[in-house]
C-alpha cells in the first residue's frame, strides 16, 4: 500500500457529516472544524491532489438560522429548510476557501442524476473539467427538489456514489468518532476499534454491531457508513472512517500512519457500467429465479434465460433495472432486461426457441444479458 499512498496527484473524496460540522446541542456552525478542513484541502490541492468535497449541513444549518429546535420530519419542510441552509453553507465555504485562494464549485445532485445514463456522463464531464481548473466540487443532496424514490437518503451513499464517479483513489468518511469499533462506544465500554478491514464480509467475523442512529442534526450512522464503503471498495476506492474533528489525520494517514479504519478496495473492481448499474440504479422490479438459473448467474456471470424465471413482481419496461434473487427471495443480482413485465408473464419459464411463438415477434434471447447484469 505504501507506494500507493505516498503517489502525487491522486483524487480524494472528503465527506464531511453533520456530526462533525455543527454543534450538537444548538446545531450552530463548528467553525473551528471548518476552518482546519478547508486548510487541509486546500494543502492538498497545493500538493497536486484532485480534491472532491461532500458536505452534509444544509439542513441542520437551515434549522438554526430558522431558530427551529428539532430536524423536520416532513419533506416538504426538510427541503424548504435546506433551501435556507445550503446558500449559508456555501458562503461559509467559500469566505474560507477565499482566504487561501482556492476556488470551489456548488454541485447539487439528486440520485435521478445519476441513474439517468445521459446526465450520469454529464456529471463526469463536468466533474472532470472542475477538477482540471484545479476547482474544489463542494457537493451535496439536492433536497430541495429530490423525491422519496430518488433519494441518496444520506450523504454515505452520495460520497460513495461520487467516488465512483470520479474514479476516486481515495474517500474518506469524516465523523463523530475515531474508527469503526465493534459496537457503539458511546454505549459499549467493550467496544473495540477495528483499523484494517479487507472486506466488508469480514465484519460479521469481527462481530461488528453497527447502529443505523446518526446525530440528533443528521441522518447518517455507522450503517451507512459501512455500505457506502461495499459501494466504494467494488469501484476500487480506498475508504477510511476517521474523526471529523480533527481533519490533519486525513494527511497522516496519506503519510501512511494507522488512523481510524481503512477498507482495502476490492481486488478486482468492477467496471464503471456495471457499478453504475449495480448501485446508481434504482430496481423497478423483481425477477425471482429457480436454483439453477441463480446458480448459474451467482458462480458464473451467466445470461438469465426465461426458462430460469419462478415468478415476476413490478412494472417495468424493457431496459429498466431489475433484482434477481433466488427461490428464497435473497438479491443475487441486478441488471437491465430486456423485455417488460407483461411481455415475461408470457414467456417465463419457457425455452428461448419458443418466444417468437409466445410473443408473435422475434426477441432477445436472453431476459438479462451477462454484459448488462451484475452480481451483488
Amino acid at each position: 500500500m505504501g507506494n500507493r499512498v505516498r503517489n502525487m496527484g491522486q483524487t480524494i473524496v472528503v465527506k464531511i457529516g453533520t456530526s462533525s460540522l455543527t454543534h450538537g446541542e444548538t446545531g450552530h456552525l463548528a467553525l473551528a472544524t471548518i476552518a482546519a478542513l478547508v486548510e487541509v484541502l486546500s494543502q492538498l490541492r497545493q500538493q497536486g491532489h484532485q480534491i472532491v468535497l461532500v458536505s452534509s449541513g444544509a439542513v441542520g444549518v437551515g434549522c438554526a438560522r430558522l431558530k427551529l429546535s428539532d430536524r423536520p420530519r416532513t419533506m416538504a419542510l426538510k427541503q424548504a429548510i435546506a433551501a435556507v441552509g445550503q446558500g449559508r453553507l456555501m458562503r461559509i465555504y467559500d469566505d474560507f476557501f477565499s482566504v487561501l485562494q482556492q476556488p470551489i464549485a456548488q454541485v447539487l445532485l439528486t440520485r435521478g442524476d445519476l441513474a439517468d445514463r445521459d446526465r450520469y456522463i454529464n456529471a463526469h464531464n463536468t466533474f472532470r473539467e472542475l477538477l482540471k481548473l484545479g476547482v474544489i466540487p463542494v457537493v451535496n443532496e439536492n433536497d430541495t427538489v429530490a423525491v422519496d424514490e430518488l433519494k441518496f437518503g444520506d450523504n454515505d451513499t452520495l460520497s460513495a456514489l461520487v467516488a465512483s464517479l470520479v474514479q476516486a483513489d481515495w474517500l474518506f468518511l469524516l465523523t463523530d468518532v475515531d474508527s469503526l469499533y465493534s459496537a457503539d462506544p458511546r454505549t459499549n465500554p467493550d467496544a473495540k476499534p477495528i483499523s484494517t478491514v479487507e472486506q466488508i464480509e469480514d465484519l460479521a467475523k469481527l462481530q461488528v454491531q453497527a447502529g443505523d442512529r446518526g446525530s440528533r442534526w443528521g441522518t447518517g450512522g455507522m450503517a451507512t457508513k459501512i455500505a457506502a464503503a461495499a459501494i466504494a471498495t467494488d469501484a476500487g476506492v480506498r475508504t477510511v472512517i476517521t474523526k471529523g474533528q480533527i481533519p490533519d489525520n486525513i494527511l497522516k494517514i496519506l503519510a501512511g500512519d494507522t488512523i481510524g479504519t481503512q477498507f482495502s478496495p476490492h481486488p478486482e473492481p468492477i467496471n464503471a457500467r456495471k457499478h453504475w448499474i449495480a448501485y446508481s440504479l434504482v430496481p423497478v422490479g423483481t425477477l425471482v429465479l429457480d436454483a439453477g438459473a441463480a446458480q448459474a448467474i451467482a458462480s458464473q456471470g451467466k445470461s438469465l434465460l426465461a426458462a430460469g424465471i419462478l415468478s415476476i413482481e413490478g412494472e417495468f419496461q424493457s431496459q429498466e433495472p431489475v433484482r434477481l434473487c433466488d427461490p428464497t427471495g435473497r438479491e443475487i443480482a441486478r441488471g437491465l432486461v430486456n423485455y417488460s413485465n407483461t411481455e415475461l408473464s408470457l414467456i417465463r419459464g419457457n425455452h428461448s426457441d419458443d418466444i417468437p411463438a409466445l410473443l408473435g415477434y422475434a426477441g432477445a434471447e436472453t431476459v438479462v444479458h451477462r454484459d448488462n447484469l451484475v452480481v451483488l
